[in-house]
């Protein structure tokens, strides 16, 4: 792979496949669209298909190639090393019916409990006081290590 900086555009990502011998290019504009393109075999430098991706059709598109880090609680990684998570509170968990506070989350772990999804009901910010029910999933941002801490606390029964 070699990467080409395009001023005012972005970076042009090349790559040609080992078995096929296809040339591809990735072209990650500032914007953070994406545009794929697919040569011709006889002539490397003429495109034969482009297809432009916006944000969350690159998004999708790279779950769909890296499905070895694919999570279905996985909601968003930053380039500054932020997860966001679902996180479900079982109906055995002894933090059922326990206030936010409790918990001390954000000072045990460094991650934070940014919203509550409680049946068909999104609870954004919850506040100390709020308490949860078994059964809550509830939406965590914070490090890869900070979440799977919190994902433990939280799954203390």
């Amino acid at each position: 792979m070699s990467t080409t900086p395009l001023p005012g555009i972005g970076v042009k990502y090349d790559l040609t496949t080992r078995a096929q011998k296809k040339h591809l290019s990735v072209i990650a504009h500032r914007d953070g669209t994406r545009s794929i393109n697919v040569y011709r075999s006889d002539d490397p430098d003429a495109c034969m298909q482009s297809l432009h991706l916006n944000g969350a059709e690159t998004a999708a598109l790279i779950d769909a190639l890296m499905p070895s880090h694919h999570s279905p609680n996985l909601l968003h990684t930053t380039d500054l090393g932020l997860v966001a998570e679902r996180v479900e509170l079982s109906a055995t968990s002894y933090w059922n019916g326990r206030v936010l506070g409790e918990t001390r989350i954000r000072t045990e772990t460094g991650a934070s409990i940014v919203a509550v999804l409680r049946r068909a009901e999104a609870i954004p910010s919850p506040t100390p006081d709020f308490r949860f029910a078994g059964g809550d999933t509830l939406i965590v941002i914070g490090t890869r290590e900070g979440i799977e801490a919190a994902a433990a606390l939280l799954g203390r029964e």
